[in-house]
């Protein structure tokens, strides 16, 4: 143990001991942790990834590609007229609906998010209001 002065007053100094200096990291790392799993309401669940239209595409590449989805093994029910999907009522949202419920039905069978390069995956649920996009091991 070390002592020193400082204007008069004894201050006592310890080394700290390895176990310490990894009790502090330990806590720091939980901390982070924590921390980093509270800091927003939109977070990524892991391993559940979502199936969408890319932006960039055009309408009607995007509905050539939702066509082909729900002709395909998607279930497209929900973006009919009163059902929970219709709105909003676009075609990248329709699109996304489709592409994401194909994915998600054949993932485990060989199919792809790709429709000719017209969707990305996603972490974050794109789920609104009583539209529920699955998301299935």
């Amino acid at each position: 143990m070390n002592t020193t002065s400082q204007s008069g007053i004894w201050f006592r100094h310890r080394t700290p001991s390895w176990f310490s200096v990894k009790k502090l990291l330990f806590g720091l790392v939980i901390l982070s942790l924590v921390l980093h799993k509270s800091d927003g309401q939109e977070q990524q669940v892991e391993d559940d990834y979502w199936c969408i239209a890319d932006e960039q595409f055009t309408d009607e590449e995007l509905q050539n590609a939702m066509n082909w989805a729900c002709n395909n093994g998607a279930d497209c029910t929900a973006l009919q007229p009163n059902q929970a999907c219709f709105v909003p009522n676009t075609i990248k949202d329709h699109a996304s609906y489709a592409f994401n419920s194909y994915y998600q039905k054949m993932k485990h069978k060989g199919g792809s998010c790709y429709f000719s390069a017209a969707a990305v995956l996603t972490g974050l649920d794109p789920s609104h209001g009583s539209c529920k996009f699955e998301s299935l091991p």
